[in-house]
């Protein structure tokens, strides 16, 4: 490990793991004996609905070159999910991009690449009187069980995405790659190895992973919430063990991009790399960040590099399998 990051938390973002440690960590033995089942038959329950676009309307664009478009959609148990739909002029394929916990404030534009950016349910364009938008809430909605637990929705919200952007632009799924961070990259971790639509995805800093293991430690973020409330409520395990991002990453069989960091005051590198580590050797492609959800100097190389990856992932460029530091 390289020179401590000084920081001002009252824990420690790096959970006392090394590098070495963290990237031995293997995925729990929670799996329920019907994960696969579970995820598949939502995934195929979810597609085989037709698509129920409520409204579409151009909006103004910074780019006369990028068209932009707010589009709202019906997903899982009637939810209406916006999003944003940005398209360039000659789109070589299409991006599906799922924020971080919080509210997505903006859509986002690629000259090459036709984006489609759903804020999932109960934050952003989806915010709705049911589902609370702070994290710390959100991630609690619906723990109860595995049917109404919002990251089931949320999957659900994602997987529509994809089904709306072949309604409104079928040759964007030709070249279709996924892309997420912090709760989207946990996101991703859960709902891409089920839809055969996608391409590749990159994942960064993911939440999610290894629930026994993540909940140990403190953190700033959602995941603090999880593991205050998991002290009174121990049976929420029965539920959390079919949403941990780790034991679904197993389930890639496409190439997957991954940043995990070393340290991380809001999603917890044991967590993250649970995700990293869970996924076969040969589709994997790990830039280790010296830092997640924490601004330093040093992690300008590795995301200047991780840009460039993403870029030749987008445009099916041979990956890398392997692990990169710094």
């Amino acid at each position: 490990m390289n020179r401590p990051i000084e920081h001002p938390f009252s824990f420690d973002p790096y959970c006392g793991y090394s590098q070495e440690q963290l990237l031995a960590i293997a995925p729990p033995d929670t799996e329920p004996d019907d994960f696969q089942e579970f995820w598949r038959s939502k995934y195929r329950e979810t597609v085989s609905r037709p698509v129920e676009i409520l409204d579409r309307k151009p909006i103004w664009s910074p780019n006369p070159d990028i068209e932009i478009h707010e589009v709202y959609y019906r997903s899982h148990d009637n939810a209406v999910i916006g999003c944003w739909l940005s398209r360039p002029r000659n789109p070589q394929g299409a991006i599906l991009l799922c924020h971080g916990y919080g509210n997505p404030a903006v859509p986002t534009l690629n000259e090459e690449f036709t984006v489609i950016s759903p804020c999932l349910r109960g934050m952003g364009l989806s915010k709705n009187s049911k589902i609370p938008w702070q994290p710390s809430h959100h991630v609690l909605y619906g723990i109860e069980s595995r049917e109404t637990y919002a990251l089931l929705g949320c999957a659900a919200d994602l997987w529509t995405a994809v089904s709306v952007l072949a309604e409104l632009e079928p040759s964007a799924l030709d070249n279709l790659h996924f892309r997420g961070g912090s709760f989207g990259g946990g996101m991703g971790a859960l709902a891409v190895p089920w839809d055969s639509r996608i391409r590749t995805a990159y994942l960064n800093v993911p939440t999610f992973g290894h629930n026994p293991l993540r909940l140990q430690f403190e953190s700033k973020g959602s995941g603090e919430a999880v593991r205050q409330y998991r002290v009174l409520h121990p049976e929420c395990d029965e539920v959390l063990n079919y949403f941990d991002a780790a034991t679904a990453a197993r389930y890639f069989n496409i190439p997957v991009l991954l940043s995990p960091a070393l340290f991380d005051p809001t999603v917890v590198p044991p967590g993250q790399f649970a995700v990293a580590n869970a996924i076969p050797e040969s589709l994997r492609e790990l830039h280790i960040l010296p830092a997640g959800h924490y601004e330093i100097p040093a992690n300008a190389p590795v995301q200047e590099k991780l840009d460039e990856r993403m870029r030749d992932y987008a445009f099916n460029r041979a990956p890398m399998p392997g692990i990169y530091c710094g």
